[in-house]
């Protein structure tokens, strides 16, 4: 977190995590389409719209007293680019932990999960972290339950851990999951703010 004293603002950066086609992308194209920034919103992707190295955006927030500006990445999910995780990671003041909400996927959810964990060690206990359940909409699929996640991360050692059910690619869930990390990183802001064009 950087504090500009001279036009009174608070810098903090915040990473969407997950595995490949979680939903990452999706996700942080929509919180941008929210507050019409979308231009804002820029994406290196490849010939067929995969993430190559992450999506970088910035929103800027009008407060009382002082303005919020966020710094929003994700981080590639897929392995041939692993090592430009950590890079990503470096200064993070809060996460979204986006997960494949398919059964079948739980193994990739948690193999990203213990990347984040290796990568941070203890101190992964102290950051602001939201873990969206992505693609639970989807039907015909055995769905995971928050539990079958939850019961492999030590849940109760976090000091801000939340669970949301998202659906990316209609929005839901997405801008009550960016707001909790927000209130997760600073609890003692009041919530009315505005967007700076």
């Amino acid at each position: 977190m950087i504090y500009d004293f001279e036009n009174k603002t608070l810098q903090v950066k915040i990473v969407y995590y997950g595995p490949a086609m979680s939903g990452k992308t999706t996700s942080i194209k929509h919180l941008f389409s929210y507050f019409n920034k979308e231009d804002m919103l820029e994406s290196i992707d490849n010939s067929v719209g995969r993430t190559l190295f992450f999506d970088f955006g910035v929103l800027q927030f009008k407060g009382t007293e002082w303005g919020l500006k966020c710094l929003i990445y994700s981080a590639t999910g897929q392995d041939f680019y692993a090592s430009t995780r950590p890079a990503t990671l470096n200064g993070v003041d809060g996460i979204i932990f986006v997960v494949d909400s398919q059964l079948e996927y739980l193994e990739h959810n948690l193999c990203s999960w213990n990347e984040l964990k290796t990568l941070f060690g203890e101190e992964i206990y102290n950051i602001p972290i939201v873990i969206a359940l992505n693609k639970c909409d989807l039907d015909n699929i055995k769905k995971l339950k928050e539990l079958d996640f939850v019961s492999h991360i030590n849940y109760d050692r976090f000091k801000n851990l939340s669970l949301k059910k998202t659906i990316a690619i209609k929005g839901e869930g997405i801008i009550a999951s960016f707001f909790q990390l927000i209130r997760f990183i600073f609890p003692q802001l009041n919530l009315k703010i505005s967007v700076i064009n």
